[in-house]
This record gives C-alpha cells, sequence and structure tokens, in this order.
C-alpha cells in the first residue's frame, strides 16, 4: 500500500471525520475566552493540539479494544481488525499524535503544557473502563470536556466558573450520546463481560438517562449564556441544538434501534456546530 493509502487507513482507523464533534467546542472555549475571536496563532496551535489529542486516543481505543473488535460483527472492516494497519504502525501513530499535541501544547499558554499529561489520562483509562464500569461513558465525556476547558486555557490561562460549566455541558452531552450508540451493543457487551448503563440497566432505562443527560446539558449551555451574558444568538443556537437532540431521541426506541446509524452518529454533530456558531454571531454582535 502507497503512503496516501496508509494515511487513508489510519485516518479512517480514528474515524477523523468525527472531529466535528469536539472542535467546534474547543473553538467555542476559545472565543468565549477571548470575547471573540482570538489571535490566528492561538487558534491554529489550538485546532493542532486537538487533531493530535483526538487522533491518539481513537487510536488508543482501537488499539486495546482489537481483541474485542476482531469478533465484534460491526467492526470487520476496521483497518486495525483487517491487517491493512499493524499493531506497530498504530503505536507509531499514537506517538506521533501524542507528540502534535504536546508540541502544539507548547505553543500556547505555558500552563497547558504542564497540564497536558492531566488531559492524556482520560485518554488512556477510557478503553480500560469499559471492562470495569457502567460509568465508562461518564469517562469519555470527560475526555471531550477537555476540549473547550483546555481551549478556554489556551487563551487565558486560567479556568472560570463559566468555563467548568461549559466543559461539564460538552461532557454530559457526549456521554448522553454514547449511551445511545452502546445500546446496539448490548448482547454483544453481556457476552464478553463488558460494562455499560443499557448493559446495567437495559435499553429502555439507559434510554431514559440519555435523555436526562441531554436534558442536563441543554441546561448547562443555556447557563454558560446566562453567566457571560451572552445575547439572543447565543441562545438561539442552544434551542437549535436542544432540536436536534429532541429528533434524535424521537426516532429510537428499545424496541427499534435501526436508526442508530453511521448517519444519526454524524447529525449529532450539528449541536456542537450550531452551539459554537451562535456563539461566534452572539460575541460579533455585542
Amino acid at each position: 500500500m502507497n503512503g496516501l493509502g496508509k494515511l487513508k487507513a489510519h485516518l479512517d482507523n480514528i474515524a477523523f471525520s468525527h472531529s466535528v464533534f469536539a472542535l467546534p467546542f474547543a473553538y467555542m472555549g476559545a472565543v468565549l475566552a477571548s470575547g471573540g475571536l482570538p489571535p490566528w496563532r492561538d487558534l491554529f496551535w489550538i485546532t493542532l493540539a486537538m487533531v493530535g489529542a483526538r487522533s491518539s486516543a481513537l487510536a488508543i481505543n482501537n488499539l486495546v479494544d482489537l481483541k474485542y473488535d476482531r469478533i465484534h460483527p460491526r467492526f470487520t472492516k476496521r483497518p486495525l481488525v483487517s491487517g491493512v494497519i499493524a499493531r506497530w504502525e498504530a503505536v507509531t501513530f499514537i506517538v506521533g499524535s501524542l507528540a502534535v499535541f504536546l508540541l502544539a501544547a507548547s505553543r500556547l499558554h505555558p500552563v497547558c503544557l504542564r497540564l497536558a499529561p492531566l488531559a492524556i489520562v482520560p485518554f488512556v483509562i477510557y478503553p480500560y473502563m469499559k471492562r470495569i464500569s457502567w460509568t465508562c461513558h461518564l469517562v469519555l465525556g470527560l475526555a471531550l470536556a477537555c476540549a473547550p476547558v483546555g481551549a478556554w486555557l489556551a487563551v487565558r490561562g486560567d479556568i472560570s466558573l463559566a468555563a467548568i460549566v461549559l466543559g461539564t455541558a460538552v461532557a454530559i452531552w457526549i456521554a448522553g450520546f454514547d449511551v445511545i450508540y452502546g445500546c446496539l451493543d448490548v448482547d454483544f457487551d453481556r457476552a464478553q463481560g463488558l460494562h455499560s448503563m443499557p448493559v446495567r440497566f437495559g435499553i429502555d432505562q439507559a434510554l431514559v438517562l440519555a435523555k436526562l443527560m441531554h436534558s442536563l446539558s441543554i441546561s448547562g449551555f443555556i447557563a454558560v449564556g446566562v453567566m457571560l451574558g451572552l445575547g439572543w444568538p447565543y441562545f438561539t443556537g442552544v434551542l437549535l441544538a436542544a432540536g436536534v437532540l429532541v429528533y434524535q431521541h424521537t426516532i429510537v426506541s428499545a424496541r427499534n434501534l435501526s436508526a442508530v446509524t453511521q448517519k444519526y452518529f454524524m447529525r449529532n454533530g450539528l449541536v456542537s456546530i450550531f452551539v459554537f456558531l451562535f456563539t461566534l454571531i452572539s460575541l460579533e454582535l455585542r
């Protein structure tokens, strides 16, 4: 396989297109911290840090989960499973991605590099949490929360209560979606002794918990807007995001999970896009 083919395989392995979930929230943290668009230099290094962090996190997850993915019917085409990417290549990719993350962190506020190891911890422990506890979804949320909070730190060098609330809202949002996605794997997870909220509580109750988490997430976004005195465009964006979540929940039930497809997965990215874009509009209209 040529170089471009191998690169594509690595990008497929980490589902690079799914960066749409975290990157807008990282930008949101940056623009809120600066009260508008931060310097382009900061945005560049924040983007690079996000790409490096997320790439390493997904590659770590796929490498740790390889023994399960090899026997999972839905994952037969994953590059690591099919052998298109070798284990040593995945490890090399992880090391390179972490190096990019640390390089980018070193170019931002000094506190970012000092706290970088804390951001890496959730990436490493998340794959193992599935073997230990049904709270694994919350650890994934913690990893995603590093996006807006880290970007806020990159711009200002401190953390305010608003940044913490924003990070919490993002964490609960992605955890709730991960619960829905986990409903697809209940039978497999039970057979392999893996843990999740759907396994622990059943699909019906897990979907109720996902709705509750998404309600709390939207409440968190509203709280951020109130705390920072954002204008009506911001709350319009939150309302649109809430509409996406309501729609997502209306097309899924314990008796019919057929709607939880790749399209469903990508549609969830509209939440972060709407909230970020309308945050930026709100700040620009001040």
